[in-house]
């Protein structure tokens, strides 16, 4: 619990703390926000607030997370090590992104294939090291069984054998990385927007990595079976310190924005939620949790697919938060609002967990 503690707190404070420093750096440099011309008006006065906030992010993370190992002297799990990697990975991609973007003032950026195959390199990478080393009871940090609120038997991606198993989940990691840093960076398109719904999906994970550290033994006596996660309370720290990242980055971030995070930041973070749903064994119940990201890029296929089909939009705009801009709605209220409905859906994520448990607990 102490880890926890400390790691949310150091987080917390080299956020909010260096989060400034980074931007006196970026404006030195030039290195402001290209806001595209099809984009809401709204946006114009955005263009040239600095980005690339995502580093400050990241930075904090890897300094809270190793820095509490250090003082309490304890070391690294593998589980976290993994999803730093594919944080890590997918900021690099990111961070290209981004300097592209930059430099050519042009809002392109990294071409859609290069970024797709920054993504399945890192992915991939994660996906084969993710189920090798086994613990002392044989739990690797992912499992090749599909999971809900814990692995499904019946739905093992290795029913084939081993090889197989290997290839049908890097296929299925590969899909989840893309999904939720695809999200991530489709949700950031307001002040704040995707800042907080991050907090609250982490928040949601660091309960639910809390509970399965303290009643896997439970289970195990009561013969309800125990969580399969390897790593469950280092993975609780891991989410301490993005909370408390992205809470001290959130303060710089609201409304109106005094640095964006960038795909940098977008990317990574939705590596970093890919990697929790896969270490914790809750794969399906992440979408739930994260409903709001599912939902704004579901609102991104269903405007392509219906312009190509029938010629004519669904939405005003997409993503989804732009439709609501269109419709006369103050950034803040589709934020706040938005928060909201990502805070429910968090609500409802746990819920369903929590059910899960109480028979195996005989409640």
């Amino acid at each position: 619990m102490i880890a926890i503690i400390i790691a949310g707190a150091l987080a917390l404070l080299l956020s909010i703390l260096g989060t400034p420093v980074f931007i006196k750096v970026l404006e030195r440099r030039g290195y402001g926000q290209f806001v595209r011309d099809d984009g809401p008006t709204t946006h114009a006065t955005k263009r040239g607030t600095p980005t690339m906030g995502g580093v400050a992010i990241i930075l904090a993370v890897l300094a809270a997370y190793f820095l509490t190992h250090l003082v309490l002297w304890t070391p690294p799990t593998v589980s976290v090590l993994l999803v730093l990697f594919l944080m890590l990975g997918l900021a690099v991609v990111g961070f290209l992104d981004d300097y592209l973007k930059i430099s050519q003032q042009d809002s392109t950026g990294l071409r859609p294939r290069y970024k797709l195959f920054g993504q399945f390199v890192v992915a991939t990478v994660f996906a084969v090291l993710a189920l090798l080393f086994p613990d002392g009871q044989g739990r690797t940090p992912a499992s090749t069984n599909i999971s809900f609120v814990r692995d499904i038997p019946w739905l093992d991606l290795a029913f084939a054998g081993s090889v197989v198993g290997f290839i049908l989940f890097a296929i299925w990691a590969n899909f989840l990385v893309a999904a939720w840093s695809n999200g991530v960076n489709l949700t950031d398109g307001l002040d704040g927007l995707a800042t907080g719904a991050t907090i609250l999906f982490t928040a949601a994970y660091l309960i639910i990595s809390f509970w399965q550290w303290r009643q896997t033994d439970v289970l195990d006596l009561t013969g309800g079976h125990g969580y399969q996660a390897r790593d469950p309370l280092d993975t609780a720290v891991l989410c301490a310190a993005l909370i408390g990242a992205c809470v001290g980055f959130l303060w710089w971030n609201t409304s109106p924005a005094k640095i964006f995070m960038g795909d940098t930041g977008s990317l990574a973070l939705g590596g970093a939620i890919a990697g929790l749903t896969m270490v914790s064994r809750t794969e399906l119940l992440g979408a739930i949790i994260g409903g709001l990201f599912v939902v704004i890029s579901l609102s991104v296929i269903i405007q392509v697919t219906s312009f190509k089909l029938t010629g004519k939009r669904v939405f005003r705009m997409a993503p989804l938060q732009h439709h609501f801009e269109l419709k006369g709605w103050n950034e803040v209220t589709i934020v706040v609002r938005f928060w909201i409905v990502a805070g429910l859906l968090a609500g409802v994520g746990l819920g369903l967990f929590y059910l899960d448990a109480l028979p195996r607990l005989g409640a």
